[in-house]
């Protein structure tokens, strides 16, 4: 059991952190929309910056949380974590259904995370963490995760050969500049091969099972769309995310 006796609380608009007895905390900056923290790991001593963020919903007021991002960045001298309801978002695809997204509140979104060089470090679970009037999905970060490096095995995609580029990717890294028996050149240059198609594919396509796993998040949301509400153009949506993927 993990015991929580120090809490913050950002009273105006509700941003909670919890830690255990083993940080320090202290507040750098509380502002309606993000509350910003210093953490130092008393047993190991490092330090880091937390931002918590509860944006509001109009563009016009979130250019003050912009603003307030900009000015921890330009004296930031810490590892720094920013995360929580930007109340926008990156992409298009990070949307499905509700209203319109406007092309400058994602600009202003992208050139604040641009500026203060920030980067996005992935996720693992449900691509929609909001829906239809449901709270929003906890988040949860290990920081220290010692999980010890998995090797992929290789997996040759069918539709690469379709790509222009392919055959010159292959015919380049099949070649070879020293003598061997025939097992010892093949191996090599299968290995050869393996490591720059891993590499060409991911620079040409990105990453191709993630893609695939957000597709099936969409199929869900729009199945559960089409049980709701069984209409023609429902359908019609579904059997194309079905195509896609």
């Amino acid at each position: 059991m993990i015991d929580f006796p120090l809490a913050i609380k950002n009273v105006s608009n509700k941003i909670w952190a919890f830690f255990d007895e083993k940080y320090e905390v202290s507040v750098v900056m509380d502002m309606v929309q993000q509350l910003t923290l210093k953490i130092v790991d008393t047993e190991d001593q490092q330090e880091f910056f937390l931002t918590l963020v509860f944006a509001k919903c109009d563009a016009t007021e979130r250019m003050e949380l912009w603003d307030s991002l900009y000015a921890l960045a330009s004296d930031m001298n810490l590892p720094w974590l920013v995360g929580g309801d930007f109340n926008v978002i990156w992409d298009e695809e990070e949307k499905f259904g509700g209203l319109p997204v406007h092309i400058i509140e994602v600009d202003d979104f992208r050139h604040c995370v641009s500026t203060c060089n920030l980067f996005d470090l992935g996720f693992k679970g449900s691509i929609y963490t909001w829906w239809n009037g449901s709270d929003h999905s906890p988040l949860l970060i290990n920081l220290k995760s010692e999980v010890s490096h998995i090797k992929k095995p290789f997996r040759f995609l069918k539709f690469w050969i379709k790509n222009d580029s392919f055959k010159a990717v292959v015919q380049e890294n099949w070649n070879v500049d020293f003598h061997a028996n025939p097992f010892t050149l093949f191996n090599h240059k299968l290995k050869k091969l393996k490591k720059a198609l891993a590499t060409w594919s991911k620079d040409t396509y990105g990453d191709i099972f993630k893609k695939i796993s957000s597709l099936e998040e969409v199929v869900k949301v729009h199945e559960s769309q089409f049980i709701l509400r069984p209409t023609l153009e429902n359908r019609e949506r579904l059997h194309r995310v079905q195509a896609d993927l």
